[in-house]
């Protein structure tokens, strides 16, 4: 979810600081975001500053530290779980396909701005692999099913 946000901010415009191990900076870079912040040895929270948007995609005490580097009427908008109630800017997000978003995520790619990234292709006879590599998380894209 991460690599797609990152290129969505980028072509509409954001200038955008993510976080991500140090083995995936370049990659992470390559997607369009401008400074990396290595959660593994960094708390981005003494890194950045004056967000005008938070995008959470982790939870818990990351989600609850991200508070802090928000500008004023800044946005925490998480697809984890809902933020802090008590707290203004915080907005929870289901992910729900819709007509216009897909053709809106269909034209960015077709213009070249939103890649998708794909980790690794099985074949489809390879289907258990497959959910084997999903299940090992930290991909750098999609597990894909080839159907020929």
């Amino acid at each position: 979810m991460g690599s797609f946000a990152v290129q969505v901010a980028v072509a509409l415009g954001a200038s955008v600081t993510a976080t991500a191990g140090a083995e995936a900076a370049d990659f992470v870079r390559g997607l369009g975001a401008e400074q990396i912040v290595d959660y593994r040895s960094e708390r981005f929270e003494e890194q950045v500053k004056d967000i005008d948007l938070v995008f959470d995609t982790v939870g818990g005490d990351t989600q609850e530290r991200s508070w802090q580097v928000l500008r004023p009427g800044g946005r925490l908008v998480s697809i984890v779980a809902p933020p802090d109630a008590t707290k203004e800017g915080g907005r929870f997000f289901v992910v729900e396909p819709d007509r216009s978003g897909l053709e809106e995520l269909s034209r960015l790619v077709a213009d070249g701005e939103l890649t998708p990234p794909v980790d690794r292709v099985f074949p489809l006879a390879e289907t258990a692999q497959a959910y084997a590599a999903l299940e090992r998380g930290h991909r750098r894209g999609k597990i894909v099913l080839h159907v020929s």
